[in-house]
This record gives structure tokens, C-alpha cells and sequence, in this order.
């Protein structure tokens, strides 16, 4: 059944024309209000298409690095060492050695990359929870049973703690977002771009442990061991508390944006021919609710248990003298992550009907690690560029010289993370991969700072902001295109130019006010995760 759609709000200017459905009044307000934007984005554009496949990218700067230690293994380049006060040398890549340490750790370098068994295991729980449709379910019911005043922080929050479902976030949630403001008589191209924005500028701030922190932590706990040793360890859920209080901060922040901007900008009607989906999309069957809620009790069960085992200091997933911070249980965090998800997917499986017989269970956790092959693919090539640069000892000399420059500087410490906060977004706007970005920004950064008495999981909560602010605006992030598909089912002639004016505010106000918090929480010294002090 179609529902005719709902009036507009009230408050709303109407375009030039005088008619608030005719598109061609606002697309003529866009063209003239807009033009610099769009010019922006398309030189963005053309640079960014320009830019190779990430796979073959990190390839390229292996070839790089390699002809760059040569010339400063030539110039017997070397610092000493602030850790062990040893003469650090900058080592040939190109030498006989280089080529034989190429060649024979190769499938080591791949196997024993820390991301690597980490997300595998992760994606198989959470892909059982998505596949079965337990993802999609929760998040149809989180942004339909909210009173209309609440829709946008609804749709916002949801945006957050979706990206557990990693790429599947934005195929489900950004039409439900359009769905959801048109239930509640508000525009559908504001519940797009407010979906579209919380997953993609917020992608890095979730309540919810998702494969993204292992990613991370994997690749910091690799630059962390450049002037930490093999004891450097950073874990999934270093970033936790941070986590939580951002994914708040950013609902609230999209929230007064869209009150105070976005819902004052006269082109938000849907084009009058636009053909309308069915609101009972946001709605469950009883079949789905009954699923539904013996999953959710069974994720609250799981959790209670959990809970319980932990309590005694006895435990046998505490550590020594009762540890929780260094524990079995945070060091098989992704274990239990995976656990959890996949046992709420098999309950709401078997329930709904998604699940038959116990065989349909690792063909799911099947289909999940096939969706990820693109990424370990990129593992791969990323594998070996850290292993070059790290036996080159490029690394070191960097990150020595950096922090006796920024020490005989004497710049303050948060200026140093405004500028290393402006370098990344500007990067992200071009290579919007996290884990390619992090891979080379890692092994300079986190070290470098960490010779400034920085922990490696500060750097690494700075680096998430400038992750995912610009990713909103920049029409290089896939998502971008597949959400301005979405757009377009309710205005045609949208284009880059049109999704990014409508995200350019929300993506600027949610990246200030993110830098607020971590500037807030490093003067206040809150850990940023269980055992991971911000400095």
C-alpha cells in the first residue's frame, strides 16, 4: 500500500518559484546558492579518481620506500635510540638482505598481521547477526518507535551504533532514515542525509565494539612496537569509553544542526512524481517481532552471564591479582564479540526462519569472510609495506627526529594534534579506506608521539576523528555515491553537488565538536578504554 506523503513541517520558506514541491525552484535556489561547492567537489573528484586502487597504492609506496632507504642507508642516516640509547641505521631495502627478507617472510608478514585473525573471527560472529536479519530488524525497530520530536537523534544514534553491520550499516539504515522522517510528517531527504552523516562522519564512534576497533588496534599495536617492543599492545577496546560519549556527542550535534540549519533550507520536499515506498517497511511481522525478542533477551542473558563470571576476583578470566584491565577476557575480546553476535544471530535465526538447520550457521560465517576479502586482500599488500618500512628502521629515524623537533619546538601538545587532526581529514578526503589510511599514518604517528610521553591509544582516538568527519562531503567514499542513489528516489536531479552542500555543515559541526570532547578529555585525563590511559 502507498501512503500519500505527509504534509510539509511548518516553518519552511518556500523556494523562489513560490511552489515548495516544484524541484526546478530548488534545484534554481542549490545552482545559485551552491556553485563552489560543486566546482570543489568535482575537482575532489577528479584527484581522488586519479589515485590508484589503495591494493596497488601501498604497493607503489613499497617501491618508494625502497629507493628512499637506499639513498638513506647511502648517507648513513641513524639516530640513537631514547629506549635503549642504541644507534638506530637506516637499512637498504634494495640490498641483497632487503630482497632476501622480501621474499622469506612474505606469507609470514600476511600471517602474522595483527588485524588479520582478529577481524576474521570478529566478521563470522557479527555476520551470523546480520545475515539472519537481526541487524536489520533492531535497527528498524530502534528508529520507528520514537515520538516524532525524537526522530533525529533517533536516526542519528542508530547511525552510531550501526556500524557493527560495517558496510551493511549504510544498505539498510540510509533508506530507513528517509522512511522514518516521512512517518513522522518530516522531509525523507533529511532522514537520508541525517543516516547517510551519522554512519559516514560518526563511522568511528560506536557504543558497540565493531570490527573497525580491532582493524585499528591491530594496525597500532603494530606502530606501537617501533619504539615499544613486542610487549606494545593496544586492545579492541582501548577507545571504548571515548566511543560511547562520541557516538552521544554526534547524535545530539546532527540533532541541533538540522534543527537550527538543515530544516530551515527551502528545498526538502521530495520531487512531486517521486514514487514513495511503502512505510510498512519500518513496521516488523509478528514472526519478526517474536524473533526479535527472544534475541534481545538472549543478548541480556549472555551479558548477565558474562557479568556473573567476571565478579568473583577468583575468575578465571581475570588476571594476575584480579585484573580486569589485563585479563584473559580483554585479550580474547574479539573472541567474545563474536561469540555474543553469533549466538543473538542464531537465536533470531532459527525463530524467523532465516536459519533451518545448524549447517546454515557457518555458511553465513562463510558468506561474511567472502564480503571481506577486498579488505584482506588490502591486508596483504598493507602487510608487507609494515614490514618493509619497519625492517628499513625508516620508522625510527622519523619518529626520533620528529619528537626532538617537536621538543626543541616547544609547541604545545594540542596544537600538535590540531595540526595532525588538519593533515589526516585533508588526506581523508582523498584515500577514505580507514584501515589503508592508518596503515600509513601509524607507523610515523603513533610512535613519534609516544616519545613525547602520548599513549599509542590517544593517537589512535585522534586519528578516528579525522577518519570521519570529511567522509560525509567527499564523493571518493562509494557510500557517498550509493547514498546520493538513495537521494535521488525522492529528488532526480540530485547530484555530488546537492548531497554534499546538505552534509557539508553536519560533517564541519560534528568534526569541531568531536575535537572539543578529545581536547576536553585529554585536559580532564578520563582513560579512553578499560586499561588505556589518555596520558
Amino acid at each position: 500500500m502507498t501512503t500519500p506523503t505527509p504534509p510539509a513541517p511548518p516553518g519552511r520558506s518556500s523556494p523562489p518559484t513560490g511552489d515548495p514541491a516544484d524541484p526546478r525552484g530548488a534545484a534554481a535556489a542549490e545552482g545559485a546558492q551552491l556553485p563552489r561547492i560543486v566546482r570543489a567537489m568535482a575537482v575532489i573528484e577528479r584527484a581522488g579518481n586519479a589515485l590508484p586502487h589503495p591494493f596497488w597504492l601501498f604497493w607503489i609506496l613499497s617501491g618508494v620506500l625502497a629507493v628512499v632507504s637506499a639513498f638513506l642507508a647511502a648517507a648513513d642516516v641513524s639516530v640513537v635510540s631514547p629506549s635503549d640509547h642504541k644507534t638506530v641505521v637506516v637499512q637498504n631495502l634494495l640490498s641483497g638482505d632487503g630482497l632476501a627478507m622480501a621474499v622469506s617472510t612474505m606469507i609470514e608478514n600476511f600471517a602474522t598481521f595483527p588485524p588479520m585473525a582478529t577481524i576474521v573471527v570478529v566478521i563470522m560472529g557479527v555476520a551470523v547477526a546480520e545475515r539472519t536479519g537481526f541487524l536489520a530488524a533492531l535497527m528498524r525497530v530502534s528508529v520507528s518507535r520514537v515520538p516524532a520530536a525524537w526522530v533525529v537523534f533517533a536516526v542519528a544514534f542508530a547511525g552510531t551504533v550501526a556500524h557493527v553491520a560495517s558496510a551493511a550499516a549504510y544498505i539498510i539504515l540510509v533508506p530507513l532514515g528517509g522512511l522514518a522522517f516521512r512517518a513522522v510528517g518530516r522531509s525523507p531527504i533529511l532522514g537520508i542525509v541525517v543516516a547517510y552523516t551519522a554512519i559516514a562522519s560518526g563511522y568511528d564512534a560506536s557504543p558497540v565494539p565493531t570490527p573497525n576497533d580491532a582493524i585499528f588496534a591491530g594496525i597500532t599495536t603494530a606502530a606501537a612496537k617501533i619504539v615499544g617492543g613486542d610487549d606494545a599492545y593496544v586492545s579492541p577496546l582501548s577507545n571504548w569509553f571515548f566511543n560511547i560519549a562520541s557516538s552521544l556527542l554526534l547524535a545530539a550535534v546532527i540533532t541541533l544542526v538540522v534543527r537550527f540549519v538543515l530544516s530551515k533550507r527551502p528545498d526538502l520536499d521530495a520531487d512531486p512524481d517521486a514514487e514513495l515506498e511503502d512505510l510498512g517497511a519500518l513496521t516488523l511481522s509478528p514472526k519478526e517481532r517474536s524473533a526479535l525478542r527472544a534475541a534481545v533477551l538472549t543478548l541480556v542473558g549472555t551479558l548477565v552471564v558474562l557479568v556473573a563470571v567476571m565478579v568473583p576476583a577468583s575468575s578465571p578470566l581475570r588476571g594476575e591479582g584480579g585484573s580486569i584491565v589485563e585479563s584473559p577476557f580483554l585479550d580474547g575480546i574479539a573472541a567474545v564479540v563474536a561469540f555474543v553476535f553469533g549466538l543473538v544471530g542464531i537465536v533470531y535465526g532459527y525463530r524467523s526462519g532465516s536459519i533451518t538447520s545448524a549447517g546454515d550457521v557457518p555458511k553465513l560465517m562463510g558468506q561474511g569472510i567472502k564480503q571481506m576479502a577486498p579488505v584482506l586482500v588490502l591486508f596483504f599488500a598493507i602487510a608487507q609495506f609494515l614490514a618493509y618500512f619497519d625492517w628499513t628502521r625508516i620508522g625510527d629515524v622519523l619518529a626520533v627526529r620528529a619528537a626532538e623537533a617537536l621538543e626543541r619546538s616547544g609547541m604545545p601538545i594540542v596544537l600538535v594534534f590540531l595540526l595532525i587532526l588538519l593533515l589526516l581529514t585533508l588526506v581523508n578526503v582523498m584515500v577514505t579506506s580507514g584501515s589503508a589510511m592508518w596503515a600509513l599514518a601509524a607507523p610515523v604517528l603513533v610512535p613519534m608521539l609516544m616519545l613525547v610521553s602520548v599513549p599509542a591509544e590517544t593517537t589512535q582516538a585522534l586519528f578516528r576523528i579525522a577518519d570521519s568527519g570529511s567522509t560525509a562531503i567527499t564523493p571518493m567514499s562509494p557510500y557517498f555515491l550509493m547514498a546520493l542513489g538513495f537521494l535521488q528516489r525522492y529528488r532526480k536531479n540530485a547530484g555530488i553537488g546537492t548531497l554534499a552542500s546538505y552534509t557539508l555543515p553536519l560533517a564541519v559541526a560534528m568534526t569541531v565538536a568531536w575535537t572539543a570532547l578529545f581536547l576536553i578529555w585529554w585536559a580532564v585525563g578520563i582513560p579512553l578504554g578499560p586499561g588505556a590511559p589518555v596520558r
